[in-house]
């Protein structure tokens, strides 16, 4: 637990860190090649708690207390005194043109990190899950479409699914914009078939869950041999005799061919005796085992405390990588950070109309339980969440709200419509505004993040 713990808060530490400079250095780069002079470069806000000047204008690069953020100070006349001979430095006489690029810097900064780390998943090669479905749910949309199991996804409207994660990344774009869901799809022997997939039934409360399972879309588990790995201990499997090793030939008369038959055959009998013949080395003996009742949801099913012998090359099989050369890599690097960017825009318009619940804005905490997650992972996971991470802090900073940097660059197309600067009175009537925005957006993200805490601990 203190493991997890520390992984987490080291985790969430550098993504945070990492993402925040670059935002930031996006601004400082551009203030000084477009000639502004930088008083001080800050991760975090309030009160400084480490600093140091260095370079020519002897820039403070500071760390301040409050982590979740920063921010680069200009030299500016609308904030102190400035000295004449340094009024050509000054962020406020700039044009406008140079203040737009200056502040539109940042947010360009955290999407080319995001394709940076998204080329390096492409050259390196990202692991995936094959989209190979089982057999689709009854009565679900799957089932309506036609699908059948053992089917691989190869495209969702038009767009390659390599992977499982691509599959329920295209269906949620499509599930919040078209409703609809054409699939091209290719079985076991080759043939390729067009599947269309309704997902009217689906409600934004759906797409806070599993809303592929909703559809009736499961991956097709592994072929794994009906073969016990561990007997846990005071489990039902255990208290009935069964050891490590054996192998399940029958329950009930029934031949289990697979560990999945095993499981349905328990999770459909709870507390009622199963007879399983049962293979131990060369001998073949009976055993009576009762699988114990658990509540699950709204259904009780059956538990009997046994894990399986899963084979590695049974595992390597459902596995794939995506993995291109330098060049095309860059290219479908952008295309990814693009498409991320107006799915984080999309989500968000659907979430300001009503048409998705506020419960998808993820807080602090959440972000920070994800950092951890994919940090445990491993490098190329964590790779990922950051490229993700980076667009959505890309995206949330252009929205035209004051205080953010979209809510600046509106002041500068108001001002070049205009012909002149947008007025003081009217930025300093912004800035309660802007305030009051982020400030309730804060608030909902806590909620979201504690709300989602107290429901993992109530669910074990």
């Amino acid at each position: 637990m203190a493991q997890t713990l520390f992984i987490t808060i080291i985790s969430f530490v550098f993504a945070l860190g990492i993402l925040i400079f670059f935002h930031e250095l996006g601004h400082y780069l551009v203030a000084r090649w477009c000639g502004v002079k930088v008083l001080r470069f800050s991760i975090g806000f309030g009160k400084v708690i480490a600093s140091k000047r260095i370079g020519p204008d002897q820039t403070e690069w500071s760390l301040s207390a409050f982590p979740l953020g920063g921010y680069v100070k200009m030299l500016d006349e609308r904030e102190g005194d400035v000295p004449a001979d340094q009024l050509s430095r000054s962020f406020n006489r700039q044009t406008v043109w140079k203040r737009i690029a200056i502040v539109i810097a940042g947010p360009v900064a955290n999407f080319l990190l995001a394709i940076f780390f998204y080329w390096i998943l492409f050259v390196v090669g990202a692991p995936g899950i094959k989209p190979v479905i089982a057999q689709p749910t009854k009565n679900t949309a799957a089932q309506q479409a036609g699908l059948q199991s053992g089917e691989r996804i190869l495209s969702v409207n038009g767009n390659l699914t390599h992977t499982w994660q691509d599959v329920r990344l295209a269906l949620l774009n499509e599930a919040v914009e078209t409703k609809k869901a054409q699939l091209e799809v290719q079985n076991a022997r080759g043939d390729l078939f067009q599947r269309k997939l309704d997902l009217e039934s689906l409600t934004p409360a759906d797409l806070e869950a599993d809303f592929v399972a909703k559809l009736g879309l499961n991956l097709s588990p592994p072929q794994i041999k009906p073969i016990i790995a561990e007997a846990i201990i005071d489990g039902a499997a255990q208290k009935a005799g069964l050891q490590a090793g054996d192998e399940i030939i029958e329950i009930q008369g029934q031949k289990i061919a697979i560990w999945e038959n095993l499981v349905t055959q328990v999770v459909a009998n709870p507390g009622q005796e199963l007879s399983m013949l049962v293979k131990r080395g060369t001998q073949t003996i009976k055993v009576n085992v009762t699988p114990k009742a658990e509540k699950v949801g709204e259904q009780t099913v059956g538990r009997i405390g046994a894990r399986p012998k899963i084979e590695q090359a049974e595992i390597d099989k459902m596995m794939t990588e995506v993995r291109y050369g330098p060049l095309v890599s860059l290219v479908k690097a952008v295309e990814k950070t693009w498409e991320m960017s107006i799915f984080s825009l999309k989500m968000m318009g659907k979430m300001i109309s009503g048409n998705l619940s506020l419960k998808n804005i993820s807080g602090p905490i959440t972000i920070a339980d994800y950092a951890g997650q994919s940090a445990k992972a491993g490098s190329l996971p964590f790779i990922t969440f950051l490229a993700m991470i980076s667009i959505s802090l890309g995206v949330l900073n252009l929205l035209p709200i004051p205080l953010l940097d979209g809510g600046h660059l509106l002041y500068y197309v108001a001002e070049i419509i205009k012909g002149s600067p947008v007025s003081e009175r009217v930025m300093q009537m912004g800035q309660p505004i802007g305030m009051l925005l982020l400030g309730g957006l804060m608030v909902i993200a806590f909620y979201n993040d504690i709300f989602r805490m107290i429901n993992k601990i109530i669910s074990g």
